[in-house]
């Protein structure tokens, strides 16, 4: 059979692909080796959301008293948070299924590989595979947990995010490698469930690709909740052999050893690019990631790649934007080319981070004279009344033009108030503009509105 579209994975890249491909009127399929939705809604994005949720209700109860309120008898039961977290997961990817069959889309399920003269060739759990052509194949393959020489994953004392969605039971004490979204997320959810964590961090700051301020923010309130943060410092060894997990840890001061019942390796991930048949097309490759231009085509023609597989930044919005711009170009639309230094980055610990643009320190490097406006949350109305005032919004604006550089944000919900940074930037409002955008009261959006104002001194509640 010949379709118009193959996409090779169904992850927020594959799926949302596949879509946009069949409401432009492209006959469309879609290989699956594992699960509809890939990583993000069955391993991801998705039910390490419910796990936090989980945590953030826990932490709720824990502080009942201080609204008025008391809870006696209350535990946490981590066997039933996982099961709601994987219920919540087989839900969406449950989901995806229907959209596929809504958009008449078909769903090949084993593993992909590309060949030559524009086919994939499909093997399934029997080992029978199967020839496909397309006119155009798009590879949606995504990444996995990294693996490093000294750090090797053995799924039971040294894990990867996956195992760590399903522990069987809650270790007493865990180390966590690496402090980006991943790390601080999971740490942040077994911290609150009891366990003694550890965060170890190669870098000067945790949440490195942060601004300097959040990063600060961010481990005063992790440290302040029990967290014990090691910057600065790399993990050498795992010694297994024992009942418990001798990790050693090099710091500035020498070598440190910690005792723990889990090691969990959250120091990035790898493309899935192994196996799938990218040297027989020979579709260049370049630092482990697959070369494309603005519009996902590879160097071979009727090729295309997109989200993990690709340089840039690791994310599911990114991927479906991505796949959504491929298909347009295909179907002989004109989108515009995605602007990368636009894209919004969230890490849903709590306090949760937001933040789009240039840091402060780029915005500097990059030779910009600034005016940066900075608002509370401990003057924000609305989040002293709902107890979560810990947190600020911080806007960079370039002094000259009034643009917004970037937009950085750590609180409670500030994951939900960032697209509005996005189209701002977008449609290039000046911060005089912003100041003048009537926001409602209370609410913490507001505090976008007083940032922009601090930054001309003209901020009102502070």
């Amino acid at each position: 059979m010949e379709y118009d579209v193959i996409v090779v994975g169904s992850g927020p890249g594959g799926y949302v692909t596949a879509i946009r491909a069949s409401q432009l009127g492209l006959k469309t399929a879609v290989v699956e080796k594992e699960s509809l939705g890939g990583v993000c809604l069955n391993w991801g994005c998705i039910p390490t959301k419910a796990l936090l949720k989980s945590a953030n209700v826990f932490d709720y109860i824990n502080h009942a008293e201080d609204y008025g309120i008391q809870v006696d008898g209350f535990k946490a039961d981590f066997n039933k948070i996982v099961k709601r977290s994987r219920s919540v997961a087989e839900k969406m990817s449950g989901g995806v299924q229907f959209l596929m069959k809504k958009n008449k889309i078909d769903i090949i399920m084993g593993m992909g590989k590309v060949l030559p003269g524009k086919k994939v060739v499909v093997t399934d759990e029997k080992g029978t595979t199967t020839d496909y052509s397309a006119k155009n194949i798009i590879i949606a393959t995504g990444a996995r947990s990294r693996q490093l020489p000294n750090l090797e994953q053995d799924g039971e004392k040294v894990i990867g995010y996956r195992k760590a969605m399903v522990l069987p039971k809650l270790p007493k004490k865990m180390v966590v490698v690496g402090s980006g979204a991943i790390g601080v997320e999971f740490a942040y959810f077994y911290n609150s469930m009891g366990v003694d964590v550890t965060i170890v961090e190669f870098m000067p700051k945790i949440v490195p690709v942060e601004d300097d301020e959040i990063s600060k923010q961010l481990e005063r309130t992790l440290k302040k909740q029990g967290l014990k943060i090691m910057t600065n410092s790399s993990v050498e060894k795992v010694d297994k052999s024992g009942k418990s997990c001798e990790v050693t840890i090099k710091t500035k001061k020498g070598e440190e050893k910690i005792s723990c019942d889990v090691v969990l390796s959250a120091v990035g991930i790898e493309a899935n690019i192994e196996g799938i048949g990218l040297e027989e097309v020979g579709i260049v490759v370049d630092k482990g990631r697959i070369i494309v231009n603005e519009y996902f085509e590879t160097n071979m023609p009727g090729y295309y790649a997109i989200g993990d597989v690709i340089p840039g930044p690791a994310l599911a919005h990114v991927a479906s934007a991505e796949g959504i711009t491929c298909v347009e170009k295909i179907a002989g639309l004109n989108p515009e080319p995605i602007d990368y230094g636009n894209i919004p980055g969230c890490t849903y610990c709590s306090p949760e981070i937001a933040s789009v643009g240039m840091t402060e320190q780029a915005a500097k490097d990059a030779g910009y004279e600034l005016k940066i406006g900075k608002f509370p949350f401990s003057a924000s109305g609305k989040a002293s009344a709902a107890g979560h005032n810990d947190g600020f919004i911080k806007l960079i604006f370039d002094a000259k033009y009034g643009e917004l550089l970037g937009g950085h944000m750590i609180g409670s919900n500030v994951t939900e108030m960032i697209a509005e940074i996005v189209a701002i930037r977008r449609l290039e409002t000046t911060g005089h503009e912003l100041i003048k955008t009537i926001h409602p009261h209370p609410t913490m959006s507001e505090a976008i509105m007083e940032a922009a104002a601090a930054a001309y001194d003209e901020v009102i509640h502070m």
